[in-house]
């Protein structure tokens, strides 16, 4: 497997690509009367502004709460894009990650996409310059270019695929049986996982997320020795030596899915703990572990977090409606560029749609909508 030697520098980061920049800014906790005030607030304002909340699920669970509440929905980046695309709302008010942002603005250019903080960006996103990343395509010009949704604009201009970790499986497996050479970015781990379950040729940046490339094997093995019939459940941004202990390798939304669907009582979750607020709510029967991504001498043993999403809170909601803020613009050519290899995904998927799996979707008893 061939890497280009490149990777996000941590050590290096500053201002708003910065993780301690991020948690910085992480809105402090609610009182139960101010949520339901800042709720109330937001729920009017979108509802003034015809304005829907589109949220991922590693967001606040207050956030995710207030979506679903509202008519909007708590989805993966693919669900997400495609929400938002077809929903009559005017304006779309994306809970996540900057990419997320931009990929709702590139498919719905007449809508106004606004963000509750435009510093929230993605360490995938970060570590794959523009620049850089073109001058790796023009080194391998014989390959189809796929990305990960977790790039920006920029780079999804220069690719002919855009896929999620819902369908990047299908899609990497439907270009091999045409005969075609893949180069991957960013994400080396989930880019390795795909190799490893099609055999296609492939080329890697050399890229991760900073929270699933924490997670860790060796205490992996040893908390699943302590439940020994717990299922567990890893997302594909993680570490071989993770993956490769998995019972469901899948997206979020997969991975919500067997926590749902399956049987056993308890489930050792490797992905970002936002997504525990969701899997509470649909299986509230059923014992959630955190997967480690730290050894016993950690003050933190299970803290998969991503920053950035936890920069996302309800005052940023009502700000950004509220006063016009964090708009997101994608200039052409940029935008029309960018909308063909994700048009190209979502073709795929609406011919494909066994290669996905669907949102769990639904009424839960005391909870509402799923």
């Amino acid at each position: 497997m061939s890497q280009v030697e490149y990777d996000y520098p941590l050590q290096d980061a500053a201002g708003a690509t910065c993780t301690a920049h991020a948690w910085a800014k992480v809105p402090p906790a609610l009182r139960p009367a101010e949520r339901a005030e800042l709720k109330g607030r937001a729920a009017e304002l979108l509802r003034r502004h015809d304005a829907v909340l589109v949220a991922h699920y590693y967001v606040d669970g207050d956030l995710q709460d207030l979506a679903l509440e509202t008519g909007g929905i708590v989805a993966d980046s693919l669900e997400m894009a495609r929400f938002g695309r077809d929903h009559a709302a005017r304006t779309l008010v994306v809970a996540g990650v900057r990419f997320m942002g931009e990929s709702a603005k590139i498919l719905s250019p007449d809508k106004r996409v606004l963000m509750p903080d435009l510093d929230a960006t993605c360490s995938l996103d970060l570590g794959c310059p523009p620049d850089e990343f073109a001058a790796f395509c023009d080194a391998h010009p014989d390959r189809q270019v796929v990305v990960y949704a977790n790039t920006s604009a920029a780079v999804k201009a220069r690719a002919d695929w855009m896929v999620t970790s819902s369908c990047a499986l299908a899609i990497v497996e439907h270009l091999k049986s045409q005969g075609q050479k893949v180069l991957w970015a960013p994400d080396r781990h989930l880019g390795r996982y795909i190799q490893e379950q099609t055999g296609a040729d492939m080329v890697m940046w050399n890229g991760a997320c900073i929270v699933h490339d924490e997670f860790k094997g060796l205490e992996l093995e040893l908390l699943r020795r302590e439940h020994p019939g717990a299922q567990v459940l890893v997302h594909p941004d993680s570490p071989q030596a993770v993956v490769l202990q998995a019972d469901v390798v899948g997206s979020t939304s997969q991975l919500l899915g067997a926590v749902v669907k399956g049987a056993a009582k308890e489930y050792i979750i490797a992905t970002d703990n936002g997504l525990l607020h969701r899997m509470r709510q649909l299986a509230p029967g059923k014992t959630l572990i955190e997967a480690p991504t730290a050894g016993n001498s950690a003050t933190c043993k299970s803290c998969a977090h991503c920053p950035w999403m936890a920069m996302n809170g309800l005052q940023g909601v009502i700000e950004c409606l509220a006063l016009g803020e964090g708009e997101i613009f994608v200039p052409e050519p940029t935008r029309t560029r960018a909308l063909g290899c994700i048009d190209r995904m979502l073709d795929f998927v609406r011919r494909n749609p066994a290669a996905v799996q669907p949102p769990v979707r639904g009424f839960v008893p005391n909870v509402g909508a799923a």
